[in-house]
């Protein structure tokens, strides 16, 4: 890689790094070809993306943005994978670790905020952002479902109450 090269991958990944809000560095050591290529399948299929880059191009690039500080987790063979949504990077590489033993997670940054191994992983265990809004939706839901059977209820009794009248006012009246 020449200068320029090296210039313009700075420059894209720093513009990466600003419309983020999660990036979790990850230490793949001895992953096939096979494996990289799952995981990054999995990673994209969650929303978020993984990418592989020399440490030290990787650490300018986070000078200026809200991840400056991880900078001493890129040591030795690393990666990164970065999501928009604030769990999802970390939800997929903690279950690709979970299953295989060559992927560790070093660490991470949400919004800025310096987060360690044990960080990310509590961070994967938090529901998806779609996941709190459809929960949100069902508390939302829920109110106007029950009024909706409170109100009906009376009008139900009423009828059942004016059909057992006419019932019994047939039956006394045929006898």
């Amino acid at each position: 890689m020449n200068r320029s090269e090296k210039a313009e991958l700075i420059a894209s990944l720093n513009k990466s790094f600003a419309d983020i809000n999660l990036l979790v560095v990850t230490r793949q050591s001895g992953l096939t070809v096979a494996e990289v290529s799952d995981l990054r399948r999995k990673v994209r299929a969650a929303g978020a993306s993984y990418k592989v880059s020399k440490n030290r191009l990787t650490r300018l690039a986070l000078e200026g943005t809200a991840f400056k500080d991880i900078g001493s987790f890129l040591t030795g063979p690393t990666a990164i994978a970065s999501s928009t949504d604030p769990v999802a990077a970390a939800k997929a590489v903690a279950a690709f670790a979970k299953d295989n033993e060559k992927l560790t997670i070093v660490g991470g940054s949400l919004n800025g905020q310096t987060l360690d191994a044990d960080g990310v992983k509590q961070l994967a265990s938090l529901p998806s952002l779609d996941e709190l809004r459809a929960k949100l939706l069902a508390l939302l839901q829920t109110p106007a479902t029950r009024i909706a059977g409170v109100v009906q209820a009376p009008a139900g009794q009423l009828a059942r109450v004016m059909g057992a009248y006419g019932a019994k006012d047939s039956s006394g009246q045929a006898a």
